[in-house]
């Protein structure tokens, strides 16, 4: 693990996330995207909308809804507030603040090509299910790390997004 924090920056950004949970009748489900892939950092990843705070947001919950607009044009109207995961350290730079809300049916979305190529939904039970949750080892610089991934369909969730997942699992299953 030392040789891990080497690969960090000395100093982090602060950023937020939103893991939107829709309220479907079928049942709950997590709204992910893939990322665009002329972006200099994590292109074509899949992850949850958000990103930087700026120096207007008050908070993570205002960067977090703020991102989540920008990037998918989901209106913060349609989002409740659950409450927050711990925050991330992302090997990228980041520190960021995972804000779980629920969306209510009735979105549309408007996605900024220039930074989401595309966005789907994934039943929460899925990705929640440890039976969906593959170990593997992958290279970051010269040092071999064990990670998650969570496959669906041709997608992989791998990396932050798959360990906010896992947080959200534990989180759930301990309470």
């Amino acid at each position: 693990m030392p040789e891990l924090l080497k690969l960090l920056p000395q100093s982090l950004s602060p950023a937020a996330v939103l893991m939107p949970i829709v309220e479907r009748p079928e049942g709950l489900s997590l709204l992910l995207t893939r990322r665009a892939t002329a972006l200099k950092r994590h292109a074509g990843q899949i992850s949850f909308p958000g990103g930087r705070l700026e120096a207007t947001d008050a908070g993570p919950l205002a960067a977090a809804l703020r991102e989540t607009e920008e990037e998918i044009g989901l209106a913060r109207d349609f989002v409740t507030v659950a409450g927050y995961l711990r925050p991330h350290v992302i090997i990228t730079g980041y520190w960021v603040v995972p804000v779980v809300g629920f969306v209510k049916p009735g979105f549309e979305l408007r996605l900024d090509a220039a930074e989401v190529q595309e966005a789907f939904e994934v039943p929460l039970a899925y990705m929640l299910d440890p039976a969906n949750q593959v170990q593997r080892e992958r290279q970051i610089g010269h040092l071999t790390l064990k990670t998650t991934e969570i496959p669906y369909g041709d997608q992989v969730i791998w990396g932050a997004t798959a360990a906010m997942l896992l947080a959200l699992s534990r989180l759930l299953t301990e309470a």
